[in-house]
């Protein structure tokens, strides 16, 4: 390994830039006005809504001790469905709302630097009772799901895309959150990309708590080809990328 390069790449886990940025001159201070804090989709798209809190009745009350215990990775699943509502527990755990918008903002049920929020929530949808199979995205602000597309080799390739792993592919839904970068660059400049990176990790482990009360499980996955992910989704690569994703089925259960 090149001992330049190490350098170059460990120092973005450190938050040195912070001293060298003039943030009076940040897109924010300087008057800009302020990024939708969700992506829009098109007149005409498919939404589905979503059950919400008060109809999660058959979602079990499991201890955040008992949570944490049991949380590991799970990479094989059984061939079993996903209820909507216990997808919408999870889009909800992950990236749900607490509150109303405000000023560009809205507090989640996960911690984002500077309220900033600039992941979106993609979803392969393979086995969710009443949808079809396809790619959708969760709408937070409403918490809905608005239809992307369908794509009968959509397993195949979600493997090709996270290089051969199978169970991105194999799973009920794969969960692939996007970056929308200038979300965060708007308030933090330069230093935007380090705390994106942290929101990526707060959000996944809310994801593997909130698998335990249904009797699922997740794997996190930050090896995949780039390219592949993105051009399967429609992404541009340059202000929208993906960064992370974790697929989820129903596992065993041990007493």
């Amino acid at each position: 390994m090149n001992d330049e390069q190490l350098k170059m790449y460990r120092s973005f886990l450190k938050d040195s830039i912070r001293k060298k940025i003039a943030f009076q001159f940040t897109d924010q201070n300087q008057g800009v006005p302020v990024p939708p804090i969700e992506k829009p989709y098109p007149d005409g798209a498919i939404l589905i809504d979503l059950p919400g809190p008060d109809e999660w009745k058959n979602i079990s009350q499991t201890d955040i001790t008992q949570a944490i215990g049991n949380r590991k990775s799970h990479r094989v699943y059984l061939n079993q469905s996903l209820s909507l509502k216990e997808l919408a527990y999870l889009l909800w755990c992950t990236q749900g709302l607490r509150g109303k918008k405000f000023n560009g903002h809205a507090y989640r049920n996960v911690p984002s630097a500077g309220c900033r929020h600039a992941l979106e929530t993609y979803l392969a949808i393979f086995n969710v009772d009443t949808l079809d199979p396809g790619v959708y995205r969760y709408l937070p602000l409403s918490h809905q799901l608005v239809f992307e597309f369908k794509d009968d080799m959509l397993s195949e390739k979600m493997i090709i895309a996270s290089l051969g792993q199978s169970y991105p592919g194999k799973s009920a839904v794969t969960f692939i959150w996007v970056a929308i970068p200038y979300r965060m660059e708007w308030r933090y400049g330069l230093a935007a990309h380090k705390v994106i990176a942290l929101d990526a990790g707060h959000v996944c482990q809310n994801l593997y708590l909130a698998c335990e009360a249904i009797d699922a499980g997740t794997c996190a996955i930050a090896a995949y080809d780039q390219e592949e992910l993105d051009e399967l989704l429609g992404l541009d690569g340059d202000e929208e990328y993906a960064i992370y994703l974790a697929p989820v089925g129903k596992v065993k259960t041990t007493l």
